[in-house]
C-alpha cells in the first residue's frame, strides 16, 4: 500500500476525533473507567485489528490505553492506518 503524503495524512486526520500524527505514526490515548474496562477495550481493538490484518502497537497503563498505528512495510502512514482508526472509534 502506498504511503500517504503529509498533506493527505493531515486531510484524513481531520475526519478522526482525538487522533494525532506523531512523525510517521497515528496515535490516540483512551482513558477508560477501570483496568478491566481497558482490557475489554483492547480485546475489541484486537478483534478489529485481526479482521483488518493490521495491528497497532498497544500500551496499557492501568486504565489508559494508547494505540499507535503505522504501516511498517510502507515506511509510514497509509490508508490502512486511518481506516482502522475510524473502525476503532465507530
Amino acid at each position: 500500500m502506498a504511503r500517504l503524503s503529509d498533506d493527505e495524512a493531515r486531510k484524513r486526520l481531520s475526519a478522526l476525533r482525538g487522533w494525532e500524527i506523531d512523525g510517521d505514526r497515528l496515535r490516540k490515548r483512551y482513558t477508560l473507567e477501570s483496568f478491566p474496562a481497558a482490557i475489554a477495550f483492547v480485546r475489541r481493538v484486537a478483534e478489529l485489528a485481526e479482521a483488518a490484518d493490521h495491528h497497532p502497537d498497544i500500551l496499557i497503563e492501568y486504565k489508559n490505553v494508547t494505540l499507535t498505528l503505522t504501516t511498517h512495510d510502507s515506511g509510514g502512514l497509509t490508508a490502512r492506518d486511518f481506516s482502522l482508526a475510524a473502525r476503532i472509534d465507530a
